[in-house]
């Protein structure tokens, strides 16, 4: 048979269809793949045609609705997806926007951008994320990959299956997530297309040196040569955007809920937050086809990742402050309120309070490099054969610089009228649903007040300024797939046959220093050359702060880094190698039955796992009573056998019954894995757990960590309609998770260890407290979606229409002890609905997204992960364009404007006091607007 169809004229984000059978799609998964759309004269995709002759032809976000639509009719494997509505140019501002609209899929928002992806309620450590079917190292800090580091003007469409099948290679539990370019032999024509669009924040620039206004620029080419036997495509893109960001932090509440000791905030750490991402992508693919029957396919991908935040603010100890000379809660001077858990302080003035002026810098770049080489053979006989290569790496630093001032060195307060008083501050605050506000009566911009130094003494007996971590992270992969299939005329439609092998390595170095004050001194004052525009803190009430930028004054030698020599920073280090081999077997289905054919595939997929980890450890092993440096190496290796069968009924009416059946795994996060561990002798018998003292005990990570695992039915049925247009879809899921991931103690066994020095243990048995695999439990749900064109009501309604859905899942898992405990990423219910007009070159839509509550995961200082109950959100957005018709002088050129976050939803989170004033993190992003334009020649 030929390598493909040669579709004249078809526009290159309609046939983008065929990615699914070519490379590197293919890859992915050998399943029965879905059809291009048909065509009419002009190229454009029409739907089928109706009873009464007439064709509806699609453009624009139909065009992009009707190719998901047939994409998820087509597939054998319960899916959804989105299409760029022409090139270079997804519906949405960023892909995680793009996949966050789709059913049964949500995000998490970070400063303000939808990166974070959660599929069927559950976070990104579920979930897996392919380009071009290929695994790909992340700018995170582990699996998940962060959508911010692919430029959505290069990415042509998105899968997401929500099951497997055993030719799925890099599988996640719940869901895997296929990154599609351009093929440039998918398209018959050459393309150029730029694009460019301006961005406004509204929150304004609210840090001195950030901006408002950003930029987006995007190019494609798309050429063939050589009688369309030799294809080139490029794409390129580069992003300078701001993001801007008014925080409240709580650090905890204090009390017991009691009128005499009521809930209050303990200590609050508020920033301001600008954000400068500049982003440079770029995407190169090479497609040759030698013969009908044999293709080359070469691409890469290259991104350049610059997140420079500045935060700016002030840290407050409140009612946590005993330890900094803070004088008691007293609650006859505010106001409480009774709530369900107990009573809560609204209202109230703290005393001697010294706040730390903040003045923190975070910054990540990345440089992410990706691509391969896929040798594809297709024969007339029914054979086939590809040989695939995939290459991914990601380098990246994250330094965090913290920088304090305050009004004196360790509480003691700086005398600026040198009549012998120690300023510090009286503050009235008020606490509510949404955070807490402050009444001061110091004026934290006077440079006179404060000053460089090191304001709660947390440097102990050194005079510490601030703190300066860097983190040095390389990931590196390597990927190799074979393949082989038979085509047979028989109920069993093909076979196949693979094998892949991954080598994936990551390794983090960290590089910590102290912010110290010159020649022993305890205060310095801040230069006065180095004074910024002061930041408003007036949305929490305290009013301006000094400013500055903590790099000039390390750079000029106002501040210094001294070398932090604690044993804690290498024992951050750790090396993390994974090799996994992995064979499957898949037998595809089709077979006629009467007016309905039933199609499919079964098999069998078996990985051999081999990890290992690297790192250091410190116990005092000569007995000289200082710990000693232990380098060390752990790890495992096991088998998991996984086999998979998707069966699809479909009826000549538009109905389609889909059955699935998985095993399903995701493996564990990559620092869960670090082999860094601190241990020593332990003489208490009540915890040894062999009953024998003394023993071994220690905490850090786990190297012989296994997998989540769960055992997956899933029940589909569609219905198709309005020519294929149109689809309405009920799914019901469940999963037997039989292997869950939490923190606990386990049983360890030290041999493999040093013994410390001094009492011999009486077993190298003792305890670890790590990530250990524990029982599982349930985790099912329902979720109903829908296209739906409105002109199949009325051909008045021609153009409207309207796409989303609705999932609910519910979970009931066990932790190590045996109590019901939270997934992260976990929400009830998630919903999201789109409402368009797309006709004669004019579009509009709105677009609302809802999920409920969910356990968030956070970024501490020093790269620490955190977790806190989110509240629910709902996030609404707008676009409207045009795009000028054949015919027209400008035709080629549409135009666009955007909407973001219309309604200024806040991402919230809650303290583990469950009053909804007991907030932590009250984050407000702004909305957005967003104007651009694309011109296709």
């Amino acid at each position: 048979m030929a390598f493909r169809k040669h579709l004249t004229g078809v526009s290159a984000s309609a046939v983008a269809l065929a990615l699914v059978g070519g490379f590197p799609a293919f890859a992915a998964a050998q399943t029965t793949q879905p059809e291009t759309p048909d065509v009419n004269e002009e190229g454009q995709p029409v739907a089928d045609e109706e009873d009464d002759g007439t064709v509806i032809i699609v453009s624009g976000f139909r065009e992009s609705l009707a190719t998901a639509v047939a994409e998820k009719r087509n597939s054998d494997l319960i899916l959804e997806s989105v299409t760029a509505e022409d090139i270079g140019k997804l519906p949405d501002d960023s892909i995680g926007e793009s996949i966050a609209r789709l059913p049964g899929v949500t995000s998490q928002r970070l400063n303000g951008r939808a990166n974070v992806i959660a599929i069927r309620g559950l976070g990104p450590d579920f979930s897996q994320t392919l380009l071009n079917g290929r695994e790909q190292t992340s700018t995170g800090d582990n699996r998940a990959v962060e959508f911010d580091q692919y430029p959505s003007e290069i990415v042509n469409q998105v899968v997401v299956y929500k099951t497997p099948s055993a030719s799925l290679v890099g599988q996640g539990l719940v869901g895997t997530i296929d990154v599609r370019t351009i093929r440039p032999l998918e398209a018959t024509e050459q393309v150029f297309a730029i694009g460019a669009k301006g961005s406004y924040a509204d929150l304004g620039a609210l840090n001195a040196g950030s901006k408002e206004f950003g930029y987006r620029v995007n190019a494609t080419y798309i050429d063939q040569f050589a009688d369309d036997t030799l294809g080139v495509a490029l794409s390129a893109a580069y992003t300078d955007e701001p993001y801007q960001l008014q925080e409240f932090n709580a650090w905890g509440y204090a009390g017991e809920g009691t009128a005499a000791n009521p809930f209050v905030i303990g200590g609050s750490k508020s920033f301001v937050t600008s954000t400068q991402l500049k982003r440079f992508g770029v995407n190169g693919t090479l497609q040759w086809e030698a013969s009908p029957n044999f293709m080359v396919t070469v691409d890469g991908f290259y991104s350049n990742f610059d997140d420079d935040q500045t935060k700016r603010g002030i840290e407050l100890p409140l009612a946590f402050g005993a330890g900094f000379d803070v004088d008691p809660f007293d609650p006859s001077t505010g106001s409480t309120t009774t709530t369900e858990f107990g009573e809560f302080a609204t209202s109230g003035t703290f005393t001697d309070v010294r706040g730390v002026v903040r003045n923190d810098v975070f910054q990540r770049q990345a440089d992410l490099y990706s691509g391969g080489i896929n040798l594809d053979y297709e024969g007339d006989d029914g054979w086939s054969a590809f040989f695939d290569f995939g290459y991914s790496r990601t380098d990246r630093n994250e330094l965090s610089i913290e920088s304090y001032s305050g009004t004196g060195y360790n509480g003691d307060g700086f005398d600026p009228q040198g009549d012998g008083t120690s300023p510090s501050d009286t503050i009235d605050f008020v606490s509510d649903t949404n955070g807490t506000t402050f009444n001061p009566t110091l004026d934290y911009s006077d440079p006179n007040l404060i000053v460089l130094t090191d304001p709660l003494g947390w440097g102990g007996d050194r005079v510490q300024a601030g703190y300066y971590n860097n983190r040095i992270i390389e990931d590196e992969l390597f990927q190799y797939r074979l393949g082989v299939a038979k085509e047979i005329d028989s109920f069993i439609s093909a076979v196949r046959f693979g094998l892949n092998y991954t080598d994936r390595s990551k390794d983090l170095t960290p590089d910590e220093f102290f912010v110290s004050l010159p020649n022993g001194a305890t205060e310095v004052a801040i230069p006065q050359g180095a004074l910024l525009r002061n930041t408003n803190l007036d949305y929490l009430g305290l009013g301006p702060i000094v400013s500055y930028d903590v790099r000039d004054l390390i750079a000029d030698g106002t501040l210094f880094l001294e070398a932090n020599p604690s044993n804690d920073v290498p024992a951050k280090a750790y090396g993390i190698t994974e090799k996994l081999m992995t064979a499957y077997l898949q037998m595809d289905i089709e077979q006629e039955f009467g007016a309905s054919v039933l199609t499919g595939n079964f098999g069998v997929q078996a990985i051999n796992t081999e990890q290992n980890s690297t790192g250091v450890a410190f116990t005092d092993v000569d007995g000289d009573g200082v710990q000693d440096r232990v380098d060390l190496s752990l790890g495992d290796n096991y088998w998991d056998v996984l086999p998979s069968a998707n069966l699809s009924l479909r009826l000549d009416s538009g109905w389609v019954f889909r059955l699935a059946a998985s095993r399903q795994i995701q493996r564990p996060q990559l620092d869960d894995l670090r082999v860094a561990i601190s241990y020593g002798i332990n003489n208490n018998e009540a915890d040894s757990p062999t009953g024998l003292t003394p023993f071994i005990s220690g905490g850090g990570g786990n190297p012989r960590l296994r997998p989540y695992r769960a055992n997956a039915v899933d029940f589909n049925i569609e219905k198709y309609f309005a020519g294929g247009a149109g689809v309405i879809a009920a799914q019901v899921f469940y999963k037997d998770l039989v292997s869950y991931i939490d923190g606990s103690r386990t049983i360890f066994d030290y041999a493999a260890f040093p013994l410390p020095a001094g009492q011999a243990p009486a077993t190298t048995i003792g305890y670890l407290d790590t990530e250990v695999n524990t029982g599982g439990g349930d985790f099912y749900g329902a979720e109903l979606s829908a296209t739906v064109p409105f002109d199949v009501f009325s051909q008045t309604l021609n153009g409207f229409g309207v796409t989303g859905g609705v999932g609910y899942t519910k979970t009931k898992i066990e932790n190590a002890n045996g109590d019901i405990d939270e997934i992260p990423g976990y929400s009830e219910w998630v919903a999201n609905g789109t409402l368009y007009y797309d006709l004669n070159g004019f579009s509009a839509r709105g677009s609302v997204r809802y999920r409920s509550e969910f356990l968030a995961d956070f970024t501490g200082f020093g790269g620490s992960p955190t977790r806190r109950l989110a509240r629910g959100e709902t996030i609404v957005d707008a676009q409207i364009g045009y795009e000028f018709q054949p015919g027209s002088t400008l035709e080629g050129l549409s135009v666009y404007l955007q909407g973001q976050n219309l309604t200024n939803q806040p991402f919230v989170s809650q303290f583990n006091v469950p009053v909804p004033e007991a907030v932590i993190d009250y984050q407000e992003y702004g909305r957005r607007f967003l104007a651009g334009f694309t011109y296709k020649f």
